[in-house]
């Protein structure tokens, strides 16, 4: 016996084939009852009646609760980069401010600078080209979006480690129905158009995603609103389509509140790699590297005989 689940997905490719949308559904359903059930005469039509209104209410109500919780999930995610930009937008006030050292201060640095010992330079030196060879990678790559995407010519997407949101506006001038929207999601393709015109979107995604979890909406009529999941969901994607510009990975900013919906061991992972993802922006060691240095530090305390003057460690 199916689940669920099962005819859920039944029933979406269903009212996505038929041109009608949801009403033609519905009326193919109660043509089905008409002709091979006895579901109207069986108790008798008012109570038939009351039996289809119960069920319209009770799954109404939920509809609506999911819809109001995703407006305040929307709006808390927006107060929250709306928050971060202006963060972001006075630390670089801060930081462009010019700061004048007094002659004492300006000679003790001039000291420093003269005492400072070469192999500190050569560590400093080689932060910097760490960093520059860093750069050279993200070259030609966007800058993330607020939502860790990009916003294309015709289309936008945001993601987190789970999801992704795919955005695309219909610049028309009437109001669309679902029949009229062409969303075709494969586990490594996707299409979404206007039904005789030219596809916005078709190509090849550059990782999988599950199909079971796939949903959109049209939005205001005029915008669809696609939801993917990640089949693997500890990686950040630089882009959706294989041909579209690739964003910077390097530059992502998680949501730390996320953190709190996911478990102990997958939270952990993810922590690391934000850590991990600092340090390199930084020139400084991750957590993997940091780990063999304190074992080596312990190594060389144990063993003073031993001459390590000569020997390099990354």
């Amino acid at each position: 016996m199916p689940d669920r689940e099962t005819c859920h997905n039944l029933l979406f490719q269903i009212v996505k084939d038929l041109e009608g949308g949801p009403q033609e559904l519905f009326d193919v359903i109660f043509e089905f009852f008409a002709k091979r059930t006895d579901f109207y005469n069986a108790k008798g039509i008012d109570e038939t009646r009351q039996i289809v209104l119960q069920a319209f209410e009770k799954h109404a109500a939920t509809a609506i609760q999911k819809a109001k919780d995703e407006a305040q999930r929307r709006a808390h995610e927006e107060a929250k980069r709306q928050e971060k930009r202006q963060r972001e937008q006075k630390e670089a006030e801060n930081e462009s401010k010019i700061v004048e050292l007094t002659d004492e201060e300006a000679k003790e640095f001039e000291e420093q600078q003269k005492n400072q010992q070469p192999a500190a330079t050569s560590k400093t030196e080689e932060k910097s080209g760490a960093i520059e060879d860093e750069n050279d990678e993200d070259k030609g790559k966007l800058q993330p979006n607020a939502g860790n995407g990009a916003d294309l010519e015709h289309y936008s997407w945001t993601q987190n480690l789970q999801e992704l949101e795919v955005r695309v506006p219909f610049k028309v001038n009437f109001q669309l129905k679902a029949k009229d929207i062409v969303v075709v999601v494969e586990k490594t393709h996707l299409k979404i158009g206007l039904k005789g015109h030219p596809l916005i979107i078709d190509g090849n995604l550059p990782h999988p995603v599950k199909l079971e979890t796939s949903q959109w909406v049209l939005e205001d009529k005029k915008n669809v609103v696609l939801t993917l999941e990640k089949v693997n969901g500890m990686e950040w994607w630089s882009k959706i389509i294989d041909t579209d510009p690739e964003i910077s990975t390097k530059k992502v900013q998680p949501e730390n509140s996320k953190l709190s919906d996911l478990d102990g061991e997958t939270r952990a992972m993810v922590e690391k790699m934000m850590y991990d993802q600092r340090q390199k922006e930084l020139g400084l060691p991750t957590s993997e590297e940091k780990k063999k240095h304190d074992i080596m530090k312990k190594f060389m305390e144990s063993h003073p005989e031993m001459d390590f003057s000569q020997a390099k460690f990354n």
